[in-house]
C-alpha cells in the first residue's frame, strides 16, 4: 500500500512543493525518538491496567496544524505511516517515524475556487482493501477513492437526487460496505447553510455494489462511528453539546439497524472539559476509544468508563497503528500517540 499512495501522492503535489499556507511543524519533522509529552492517563477503574500500562506517556509527534482530524494508519513491509486531515487548511499530512511530516495532498476535500468556509478539508479517512484512499469530504460533499491512476472517483455525494450535506467520518465493515456519517459541519454556515438540501443528519451504508442506504436519521449531530469486533454492534457518536452521547446499534443480517440505545452519556461534562464525542475506534476485546469530553476516554464493551487519555485539548480522533497497539491522536494543532497494551480490532 505504501507504494501505490506514494505514487499517487507525487502525481497531486504542486510542482512547487508543499503549499505556502502549510506551517512548519514544530516538533517531530526528523529523525528522532525524544519527543515532548502532553497531558496524563486518568484512571477511573484497575481494570484499565490491563490496557495502558502505568507510566504510559502521551507523546506528541508533531504540531502546528489548525485543527488534525481523520488518522489512518498506511501499513508497509517496511513498517507504514500515518495519514490524516487538516481540515481548515484543505490538506492530507503524511507522518513517518524518522522522516517526521510532509504535505500529502491539496487540496483534500474542497475543489472550488470560491471561498468554502472553515473546514473545508477532508476529515475521516480510509485505506480500502486495495489500498486506495477512501476520503470524507465536507467542501465537496462526498466520499471519494483516490484510485492508482492518480485522481479521484466520487463513491456518492447525494441521497435521492439531494447533496449529502458533509460527510464526517466512516468505517468499512468486512464485506467491503462503507458505513458513514454525516453531520453539516462542512458547510460554511453550518446547519442553517442555504446550500444545505438534506433537513436531518444521517448515518449511511454504502454498499460494494454503490447501492445508498439511510440507516437512521435519529441522531442530531452523528459524528464518528465503529464497528464491534464481531461486526453485530455499530457504535456512533454525537457531537452535540445538549446531548453529548454514544448510541449503540444492533446490525442486522441484511447490513441494516435496529433500534439504538444509549452506550454512554459525556453531556454532563461539556463545559468542564474539552471537547465533545467525536472520533472513535474499538479495540479486539470490544473497548472502545473514543475521543470526547477530555480526551479519549476508554470503554469496556458494557459502557463502563475505565480511564480516559487526557490530552488537555478539544480531541478529534485516534487510529491503531505499528503493529496494532500503538493509538495515534489527533487533538487540535497536536499528532500525538501512545503506547497500549492491546491491539485494534482487526490486527
Amino acid at each position: 500500500m505504501k507504494n501505490s499512495l506514494a505514487a499517487i501522492a507525487i502525481a497531486l503535489l504542486p510542482a512547487g512543493g508543499p503549499a505556502k499556507d502549510i506551517a512548519t511543524p514544530a516538533v517531530g519533522t526528523g529523525d528522532t525518538t525524544n519527543f515532548p509529552t502532553i497531558g496524563e492517563v486518568v484512571r477511573t477503574d484497575p481494570a484499565l491496567d490491563a490496557l495502558i500500562a502505568p507510566g504510559a506517556e502521551i507523546e506528541v509527534l508533531a504540531d502546528g496544524f489548525v485543527w488534525s482530524e481523520g488518522p489512518v494508519w498506511v501499513p508497509s513491509d517496511g513498517g507504514g505511516h500515518l495519514l490524516f486531515s487538516d481540515i481548515p487548511r484543505n490538506s492530507v499530512m503524511r507522518w513517518e517515524e524518522g522522516v517526521g511530516v510532509s504535505l500529502f495532498l491539496k487540496p483534500s476535500g474542497y475543489t472550488g475556487v470560491d471561498d468554502y468556509g472553515r473546514e473545508p478539508g477532508s476529515n475521516g479517512l480510509l485505506i480500502d482493501a486495495e489500498g486506495q484512499l477512501v476520503s470524507c469530504e465536507h467542501g465537496d460533499r462526498r466520499l471519494s477513492v483516490m484510485t492508482r491512476g492518480g485522481g479521484k472517483r466520487t463513491l456518492v455525494d447525494s441521497y435521492e437526487g439531494r447533496r449529502l450535506n458533509s460527510p464526517n467520518d466512516a468505517c468499512f465493515k468486512s464485506n467491503g460496505d462503507i458505513y458513514f456519517t454525516d453531520p453539516p459541519y462542512g458547510l460554511p454556515e453550518g446547519h442553517r447553510d442555504r446550500r444545505r438540501e438534506l433537513d436531518f443528519c444521517g448515518v449511511y451504508r454504502l454498499a460494494e455494489d454503490g447501492e445508498l442506504t439511510l440507516l437512521t436519521k435519529e441522531m442530531t449531530r452523528p459524528n464518528g462511528i465503529a464497528f464491534s469486533p464481531d461486526e453485530g454492534t455499530l457504535y456512533v457518536a454525537q457531537s452535540d453539546p445538549k446531548a453529548a452521547i454514544w448510541k449503540e446499534f444492533p446490525v442486522g443480517e441484511d447490513g441494516t439497524l435496529g433500534a439504538g440505545e444509549i452506550f454512554y452519556d459525556a453531556t454532563a461534562d461539556v463545559g468542564k472539559l474539552p471537547g465533545l464525542p467525536d472520533g472513535l475506534k474499538v479495540d479486539a476485546a470490544g473497548n472502545l476509544w473514543a475521543t470526547g469530553p477530555g480526551g479519549v476516554s476508554i470503554f469496556s464493551p458494557d459502557g463502563k468508563r475505565l480511564g480516559r487519555i487526557s490530552t488537555g485539548q478539544n480531541t478529534s480522533n485516534c487510529v491503531w497503528g505499528d503493529d496494532g497497539g500503538t493509538l495515534y491522536i489527533t487533538a487540535d494543532m497536536y499528532l500525538c500517540r501512545i503506547r497500549t497494551k492491546t491491539k485494534g480490532a482487526g490486527w
